[in-house]
């Protein structure tokens, strides 16, 4: 172990983190979340790419536009940052030696390229044997891809999301389209995330290291989920429904008359009180339409129909009919509406944290719920090498005028 346990789930794991822009970052932040002493290496003098990927910017007191990225911020909070230059000796040097001090390693370079720098995972499980190490790829470590670089949005369209995202291709505005975040990332950093506790949990038992191999392409084609079951089991490739659903009807988006409604009728009862709560009873007995395999079949003729019924009402009466009978529905919200919404205050998904330019500055608390040991959310991203002095000097020993002398030379 490389310190001693604190009340924190992962507070006694140390995190070296090697990986920039989101999908590494993203499975750092998780572990910092838990607790774990997470500290980010950054290029001197540029750091992470997302540091740069704005406006947005955070503001300062006055008002104006702080050095901090949004992009950055959403994916870096509670890590400390060091910067080295990992393309000299010295630089590698340093590196080393953090690793003797840590439980993990997390990298997103190309394949190959760490071992070059004698970082890869065979080198630093050579001083420290028990050490877990992941690397984040496109593709992963073998295959005809490997030395591909890998970008989300590529994925997407390559591992079939895209595929299957996007408006019907024979109805308006039909066409591929990519998800609005960088889905295959962020899923990339969650399987990460849950790979590494895995591994721990196997050294804590066996004191044993491992390497851990994550590509984004395997993760798309993982969280293809049923739409990848549905062509392995009949041969089909699935297509684009829009806000439709391939298995369920009606379980989609409507227009009333004043904006649009999400219905999830996902069983025959439901749809029973959705029709009814619409002054259409009959199209519950109607034949055609009496099991979800008959409307499935029938789309074309029912959905018609439900708009037109959805139409006569407002949003909210839609929604409060609905939600009396028991018929999962919601509104479309924009991102301004779901930091208003009540359900999303109530649970404090916003935190205002302290920072050494912004003054205050808002997160998004994470999602874990732990009773014992709840996610720690206190801590803002870190401001370029904010760290570097302090874990030089305490972890590794340097005195002041080493570490002078490193950021005289460039390596800091």
């Amino acid at each position: 172990m490389s310190s001693a346990p604190s009340a924190k789930a992962l507070g006694h794991i140390r995190v070296l983190d090697l990986s920039r822009v989101l999908a590494g970052p993203w499975c750092s932040q998780n572990l910092a979340d838990l607790g774990a002493d997470v500290i980010k290496i950054e290029r001197p003098g540029t750091g992470d790419d997302t540091r740069a990927w704005g406006p947005p910017y955070a503001k300062d007191a006055q008002g104006a536009d702080t050095t901090e990225a949004a992009y950055y911020l959403a994916a870096n909070r509670g890590k400390r940052s060091v910067t080295v230059d990992i393309s000299t000796p010295e630089g590698q040097q340093i590196i080393r030696e953090l690793a003797k001090h840590s439980d993990v390693v997390l990298e997103n370079y190309k394949v190959g390229q760490l071992k070059r720098y004698g970082l890869d995972y065979e080198s630093l499980k050579a001083v420290k044997p028990d050490l877990v190490y992941c690397s984040v790829t496109g593709f992963g470590q073998d295959g005809p891809y490997a030395h591909r670089a890998g970008y989300d949005f590529l994925i997407q369209g390559m591992g079939g999301l895209m595929s299957v995202t996007g408006e019907r291709d024979d109805l308006p505005g039909g066409g591929p389209q990519k998800a609005g975040v960088a889905l295959c990332d962020l899923m990339t950093g969650m399987y990460s995330t849950i790979a590494i506790l895995a591994a721990l949990t196997h050294r804590d038992r066996t004191g044993e290291g491992q390497y851990i191999d994550m590509a984004l392409l395997d993760v798309q084609v993982a969280m293809l989920a049923n739409m990848g079951s549905n062509y392995l089991h009949s041969g089909k490739a699935p297509k684009r429904w829009g806000n439709a659903h391939p298995n369920i009807v009606p379980y989609q988006t409507f227009q009333c008359s004043d904006g649009y409604i999400i219905v999830a009728t996902g069983n025959d009862g439901q749809y029973v009180k959705f029709v009814e709560a619409g002054g259409r009873p009959e199209l519950a007995s109607d034949p055609r339409f009496v099991t979800n395999p008959l409307r499935v079949q029938n789309r074309d003729v029912l959905v018609p129909i439900l708009a037109e019924m959805v139409l006569t009402k407002t949003r909210d009466e839609w929604i409060a009919q609905l939600e009396a009978v028991g018929v999962p529905c919601g509104p479309i919200n924009d991102i301004g509406d779901v930091y208003r919404n009540e359900q999303v205050q109530a649970r404090e998904m916003v935190v205002s944290v302290p920072h050494p330019t912004s003054g205050s500055m808002k997160l998004v608390r994470s999602p874990m719920r732990l009773s014992a040991t709840p996610t720690d959310a206190s801590t803002a991203p870190p401001t370029l090498g904010q760290h570097t002095d302090t874990i030089l000097r305490e972890l590794l020993g340097h005195s002041d005028a080493d570490i002078a002398a490193l950021r005289t030379r460039g390596i800091l």
